[in-house]
């Protein structure tokens, strides 16, 4: 007698049905022996070699100095990724902020020794999110510049590497008064600033009071990101400023070379406080060594490395700072510098 149709189709799915369930088991034998290869591998990985997680805001030129100081100073120190006595995870938000809290969050599930931050908004962005890995600034401001004291004005107890305060700003700016000539009564100094960081927001409130005790007449506007300087610049030099001032903003970093194009069209000279600069455009300036500056925190991050506790450290000031200037600028705009002032090379 042969089989009717449904029977035959219940025959089929049962048979089906049977290699699915064989199929599945069969995979998950598979993957078990994978996994545990998978595991073992975990487990066989050198703990011994320390792990440093470094979080670029964007990307810089002038950065790039710090990061280049940061680590041959741990180098130096006997600590080389190339030699494999260091392994480096290392990621550039590209200007992204969404993209940097992502890598923050990244970095702090991959549980490294350290963390490398590089500029403020890294920093900041690093402390906001981890108590507890010790974060190693650079190119960043003081604690309380970056407004990361607790509610009892507590410094942030991960918080390591080296800051810089606003003092240094005083001398930076009244190098104008003794290089720029007015055109028509008093200088006028043309500044941007990003209104959202708060390092950049205390400069300019403290330039304004020296602008003021000084005979200077400051025109500045503000930008929320570094997508707006070439507009915002352009708009503050029609004001027939004598000379623009760039001071310490990570907007004003990222954007440099469209702010140094829009004043060689203006005919503007660019003074500064931050030493990188000037070899992107700027006539001179009194500021940090950037590279020296990244060296300063690689230093102090491998004494951390080799002693594995931060009980006699602390966040440091720059220690480097130069009076530096750009000869072809300086021919250009005819301006003869003091003498301690040293060419970039």
């Amino acid at each position: 007698m042969r089989p009717s149709l449904p029977s035959l189709l219940i025959k089929s799915n049962y048979i089906c049905f049977t290699m699915v369930i064989n199929a599945v088991f069969f995979r998950k034998w598979m993957i078990f022996p994978i996994l545990l290869l998978f595991l073992h591998a975990c487990k066989s990985k050198d703990s011994s070699i320390p792990v440093i997680a470094f979080a670029d805001a964007f990307e810089d030129n002038t950065l790039k100095k710090a990061r280049d100081g940061f680590f041959d100073a741990l180098r130096d120190s006997g600590y080389d990724e190339k030699n494999k006595t260091l392994e480096v995870i290392y990621r550039n938000a590209q200007g992204n902020i969404p993209a940097l809290t992502q890598t923050m969050n990244y970095f702090i599930s991959q549980k490294p020794d350290l963390i490398a931050t590089c500029p403020t908004i890294s920093t900041i962005t690093a402390i906001q999110l981890n108590s507890d890995i010790p974060v190693f600034m650079m190119v960043s401001g003081t604690p309380s510049l970056m407004k990361l004291l607790d509610d009892k004005s507590r410094e942030p107890a991960n918080l390591f590497g080296v800051g810089e305060q606003l003092d240094y700003i005083d001398s930076s700016f009244l190098l104008i008064p003794k290089i720029i000539k007015p055109k028509n009564g008093k200088i006028k100094v043309g500044m941007v600033f990003n209104q959202a960081e708060p390092q950049s927001v205390e400069a300019i409130n403290r330039i304004r009071t020296l602008a003021s005790e000084n005979n200077l007449e400051l025109i500045s506007l503000p930008l929320n990101n570094s997508a707006e300087a070439q507009l915002v610049t352009k708009s503050l030099l029609s004001k027939s400023v004598d000379v623009f001032f760039a001071n310490p903003d990570n907007a004003v970093f990222a954007a440099f070379e469209t702010i140094a194009e829009a004043c060689k069209q203006a005919g503007v000279p660019i003074l500064t406080s931050e030493a990188g600069l000037v070899e992107r455009g700027a006539l001179a300036a009194y500021g940090a060594d950037i590279y020296k500056w990244g060296y300063q925190s690689g230093a102090q991050a491998a004494h951390y490395l080799r002693k594995v506790n931060t009980l006699d450290m602390k966040w440091e000031l720059v220690k480097n700072r130069k009076h530096i200037f750009n000869p072809k600028e300086a021919e250009k705009y005819g301006i003869a510098l003091p003498s301690y002032f040293e060419p970039i090379k």
